[in-house]
This record gives structure tokens, C-alpha cells and sequence, in this order.
């Protein structure tokens, strides 16, 4: 190649100066910028802290002890600690790539349509009546997390209260996702640290003191980080509340058949509210119960009164999604849709899911009988109560860099741990450092 076209590409390179420059490019570019001769803009801004999940990660990869173990990532890890793809994942994903008629184009603002309907039929049933109205917009999400930012900007543009109600305590990002969207965060009581258990009291206290209109989030199941849900009872309670209230519910749906096993035990909250409330949001991923982290799949659906507010509700979202990613990510959302719309593929997804929440449950009962054996004082009937892939242990944030420091295990400072991170032999290994610490370590 010679000529201007050579020069081009030399440019391009950095071989070669551009025309009407000075210097060769190898100069140029190794020179810093004194951008009109002043500070960077940059300079004054502080480092972000770690996030504390991803923090704790990256402490344990550099901890060379043989021994370490990382109850911190809230991902599935199967008895040996690896990852773990399901069976019917690659074979849907397999299906997928080799299907000649498959592309690479962009989906619609709001996603595959096919997804989103399969979403909606997944989490509120087929029988459902808002289902079957039509009356329901659903768009496709980056996984959960998109699903949460997409509902709260549409909260903020639309809807009549700017307040949203966590629970204290919730899944971290929780909070940082609806402040962002520029929505006022309050919090409920929840978490009751002397029972390990729910603070059902405080709870329904909160929602009722709450002022009409006001946004609940609820956790549909396996609530994230305390494993503690409320029971059918105190479901219909808490809807009495939001109903009369006049409050609006926002469910986040991570974890639906990952804790109990069941696609419809664990649906079984968010479909009473669907029956009863002529409004409320879903926020809904597929990384937990597919195992399908990175591909980001979720969805986002909003219950409405009629069939043609449906419609509207749909256009505000693709207004929303427009401007902020323009179109959702194609590959994950054919895989879900494959198996979802595949009564074979849809039976084994079943399987395999049933089992991989029988052996989080399996972690629980070996962590409580060792702990049991060893005589830890206190009592852990809450790992055994506790649902979903985390249990709240109790331990104390001392008694955590206790068992960090000395142990090498490694949890949130709160004392979550995923008992999805725990295997057979493991659960001995943990009970002795959680005893080591209940005995020596004062809360």
C-alpha cells in the first residue's frame, strides 16, 4: 500500500503525525495535556469507596491461605465451588447459535416480545386476571438492577409520590438505584436481630404510618441479605395495609423457584397483591434461577387498570429506556424465552433449579447441626428458618473480622453469608469459627 491511503493508515497508527502537526506522533502523544492552562477537571473529584461486595472479593482472591473460604458473593457455586451452568441453558444457548435463521440486529426498545410475555406469564400465572386482560406492560431489562432503575425513573416522571419504602434492612443496591433515580428513600422496619426473625410488629407500624400513595418495596421471596419472608398470613396483612393505605407496591423478584424449589410457592405474595391491587410494579431477573449473571437478563412489568393504560404505561417506558441504553441485549433474552416457551426444556429447568435450592437447604441443615454439635452458644433455629441463598448468621461486625482475620472466611460486615458458598466440607470448618467467635468475641 503507498500513497495518501498508506498515510492515512500510518496516522491512524500513530506512526505519523497528522497533516498541519508538528513533532512525530510517538512525541505527541507521550506529552501530557495542559488543557487551557489550568488543573484537570478531574482533579477535585474524591475516589469512590469499594463496594463492599465486590470489595470483599477481590480480598479474598489476594488471601493465599488454603483454607480461605468466600461466603460473600451472591452467586450459586456447586459442591466444589465452582460455577455452575445449567444443563438446559446450553442446551437452549446451543439451539440458539447454530440456528441459521438467528441475527445479530437490534431488538425493539422493549425487548423480546416473546420473553416479555413469557416473563409476566412466569411470574403472575397464566390464570392470573390482569394476565389475562392484557393489563399488564412489560418491558425487557439488564437483568433486575435495569428493571429496578427503568421503574423508578418511570416512579419519578409519573407518579403522584416521590417516597419509596425499603426495607431496613435490603439488598444494598436497593438504595443507591432509587436515590440515583432521584426518588426520596425511607425505610420500614423489618429485621428483628433479637429473634432472627421478622419484625412483623414494626413492620405493619411503619406501613401504616406510611403517608397515602407512598411506594412499599416489597421482596417477592428469599428476602436479600436476612433469608427471612413473611408467612401467607402476614402476607394478606400487609396487603389489608397497602391496600388501605393506598400505597403503591414495587415487587423485586430475584429469587423465584431458587428459594423453596417452587416457581409458584415462591410467587405466591406477588400474585395475591396482583388479584387485589389495581396498580403495582414487578422488577424480575433470571440470574439466580438460570444461573445467568453476566447475560443480564430481566424484565420489568407494570400492572394497570385497563388494557389501554397498558398501552400508555408501555410507551412512558420505552420513553424511559430510549435515552438511557436504547434497546436491551438480545442473547440472553432468546435463551430465556427458549426454555420458558419449551414445555421439555421448561421441565428440566425445573429440575435442576428444585436442585439447587435442595442443596442450599442441604448447607442449612449441615451448618445448624454443626453448630448444634459443637454446643455454639445461642441458638441457630434461624439458619434452618431463614429461606433463599442467604442467611443473616447474627454475628456481630466484631465477631466478622474475628473470623476474617483468624479463619480466612470471608462475609459481609453484617454477617450475611451465602449458603450457596458453603459445601459439605465446609460447613464443619465455618462452625468452627462462628463458635470460635460466639465464644471469644464480644458482640
Amino acid at each position: 500500500m503507498s500513497g495518501p491511503a498508506s498515510r492515512r493508515l500510518q496516522v491512524l497508527r500513530g506512526q505519523i503525525a497528522p497533516p498541519g502537526s508538528t513533532g512525530n506522533a510517538a512525541a505527541m502523544s507521550a506529552e501530557p495535556v495542559a488543557a487551557y492552562g489550568r488543573p484537570s477537571v478531574w482533579a477535585h473529584i474524591p475516589e469512590a469507596p469499594a463496594d463492599p461486595i465486590l470489595g470483599l472479593n477481590e480480598a479474598f482472591k489476594a488471601d493465599p491461605h488454603p483454607s480461605k473460604l468466600n461466603l460473600g458473593v451472591g452467586a450459586y457455586r456447586t459442591e466444589d465451588g465452582k460455577p455452575l451452568v445449567l444443563n438446559v441453558v446450553r442446551k437452549a444457548e446451543m439451539a440458539l447459535v447454530t440456528d441459521p435463521n438467528s441475527n445479530k440486529e437490534y431488538l425493539g426498545i422493549a425487548g423480546n416480545a416473546v420473553f416479555c410475555r413469557l416473563s409476566r406469564e412466569l411470574a403472575f400465572g397464566t390464570s392470573c386476571q390482569a394476565v389475562r386482560g392484557n393489563r399488564i406492560a412489560t418491558v425487557q431489562s439488564l437483568s433486575g438492577t435495569g428493571a429496578l432503575r427503568v421503574g423508578a425513573e418511570f416512579l419519578k416522571e409519573h407518579h403522584p409520590s416521590k417516597v419509596i419504602y425499603l426495607p431496613q434492612p435490603t439488598w444494598g443496591n436497593h438504595t443507591k438505584v432509587f436515590k440515583r433515580a432521584g426518588l426520596e428513600v425511607r425505610t420500614y422496619r423489618y429485621y428483628d436481630s433479637t429473634t432472627c426473625g421478622l419484625n412483623f410488629q414494626g413492620l405493619m407500624e411503619d406501613l401504616m404510618g406510611a403517608p397515602s400513595d407512598s411506594i412499599i418495596l416489597l421482596h417477592a421471596c428469599a428476602h436479600n441479605p436476612t433469608g427471612v419472608d413473611p408467612t401467607p398470613d402476614q402476607w394478606k396483612q400487609m396487603l389489608k395495609a397497602i391496600a388501605g393505605k393506598q400505597l403503591l407496591p414495587f415487587f423485586d423478584s430475584a429469587y423465584q423457584g431458587f428459594a423453596s424449589g417452587s416457581l409458584s410457592a415462591d410467587a405466591a405474595g406477588l400474585r395475591m397483591f396482583a388479584d387485589a391491587c389495581p396498580q403495582l410494579l414487578l422488577a424480575q431477573s433470571y440470574a439466580k434461577n438460570m444461573g445467568m449473571y453476566g447475560e443480564r437478563a430481566g424484565a420489568l412489568s407494570v400492572l394497570c387498570s385497563s388494557q389501554g393504560e397498558a398501552a400508555v404505561v408501555a410507551s412512558q417506558l420505552k420513553q424511559v429506556i430510549r435515552p438511557m441504553y436504547s434497546n436491551p441485549p438480545r442473547h440472553g433474552a432468546g435463551i430465556v424465552a427458549a426454555i420458558l416457551g419449551s414445555p421439555e426444556l421448561f421441565r428440566e429447568w425445573e429440575v435442576e433449579l428444585s436442585g439447587m435450592a435442595d442443596r442450599i437447604k442441604l448447607m442449612r441443615s449441615k451448618l445448624h447441626e454443626a453448630l448444634r454439635q459443637r454446643g455454639t452458644p445461642g441458638s441457630w433455629e434461624h439458619i434452618l428458618k431463614q429461606i433463599g441463598m442467604f442467611s443473616y448468621t447474627g454475628l456481630s461486625k466484631r465477631q466478622v473480622e474475628h473470623v476474617t482475620k483468624k479463619w480466612h472466611i470471608y462475609m459481609t460486615l453484617d454477617g450475611r453469608i451465602s449458603m450457596a458458598g458453603l459445601s459439605a466440607k465446609t460447613c464443619g470448618y465455618l462452625a468452627d469459627a462462628m463458635d470460635d467467635a460466639v465464644r471469644n468475641v464480644p458482640k
